[in-house]
């Protein structure tokens, strides 16, 4: 093979993964409206996880998930400085049924939920500030369809 030929296929294989790379990086931690029609059943968590009276953070992890204890302790703060919203942390690590069941592919996953459990936004990745900030605001708005199934 030519040298040329060999260095435009590793020129152009470098720019292709650099592209990629940062449509990754910038959909990651941007909230992403549901349409409020899935709801959260609390028993299906864990024992003794209690959703907020007008919204949850509802943080998903794994053991080796290196954003998740950062994740945590910025969701536990957002939840301290809006009463009646609380933060619930499940680790997915043992739990492949929930994965599967809300179509998890990376951790930290966040939902925010309605005071009936409904999603009414989803952050992939660690969250950013705004897009929290935008997920309660539709939470709490209800500016979902707030159907239970």
């Amino acid at each position: 093979m030519d040298l040329s030929l060999i260095l435009l296929l590793i020129g152009g294989l470098i720019v292709v993964s650099t592209a990629l790379g940062l449509i990754i990086k910038a959909a990651e931690g941007r909230v992403k409206k549901e349409d409020g029609l899935t709801r959260v059943d609390p028993a299906t968590l864990g024992g003794g996880v209690q959703f907020g009276k007008i919204g949850t953070l509802l943080q998903f992890s794994s053991e080796f998930c290196t954003k998740c204890p950062g994740t945590r302790k910025y969701l536990e703060q957002v939840a301290k400085d809006h009463p009646g919203v609380s933060h619930v942390d499940v680790d997915l690590t043992n739990r492949q049924d929930l994965a599967q069941q809300f179509n998890i592919l990376q951790t930290p996953t966040t939902f925010i939920l309605d005071d009936s459990g409904a999603i009414a936004a989803r952050i992939g990745g660690s969250p950013r500030p705004e897009a929290v900030t935008a997920g309660l605001e539709i939470a709490i708005k209800r500016e979902h369809d707030s159907y239970v199934i």
